[in-house]
């Protein structure tokens, strides 16, 4: 074998070797990927059931219902066209309540609801996550102004 070809030899076994890592991290990474919807997003395409996911928008006003246990609620988020079905068992944050920003991660039901293991809201009367921003300005109800002008992250 010439040098020229046992170099071609080092060189391809080389990025074998690469794509063979690359795609072992790809998949121990794909364990932990989740997806940001809005609920638009969620009614317009498709997402399996069971997939993990963070929903953002705003809990829609005369939603929020609480379990008999006092510890399991229910509510929906919404971006003004379209809302998905949250209910989640815990403490929820001091700042939660209608109308107000939230982010919401969680598995997707059979039925459509969100099992949320997860719910952040807002932390002041100025900011709201960026994601939630852009889904609220999709929907054409976000508008930029003094009261609710978003800090830049």
């Amino acid at each position: 074998m010439t040098r020229k070809r046992r170099r071609l030899v080092f060189v391809l076994a080389g990025m074998v070797l690469l794509a063979g890592a690359a795609a072992i991290v790809l998949s121990a990474l794909s364990d932990n990927l989740v997806f940001f919807y809005s609920p638009t997003d969620l009614v317009t395409k498709h997402v399996p059931d069971g997939r993990r996911l963070r929903i953002g928008g705003l809990v829609a006003d005369h939603s929020l219902h609480k379990a008999a246990d006092e510890k399991t609620v229910t509510f929906d988020v919404t971006d003004e066209r379209n809302q998905v079905a949250v209910t989640y068992t815990g403490a929820l944050p001091d700042l939660f309540r209608e109308g107000q920003g939230v982010v919401v991660e969680g598995v997707r039901e059979p039925n459509g609801t969100v099992m949320a293991s997860t719910v952040l809201a807002k932390h002041d009367e100025r900011y709201m996550p960026p994601e939630v921003v852009d889904a609220l300005k999709r929907a054409g109800r976000w508008q930029e102004n003094a009261a609710t002008a978003a800090k830049s992250p």
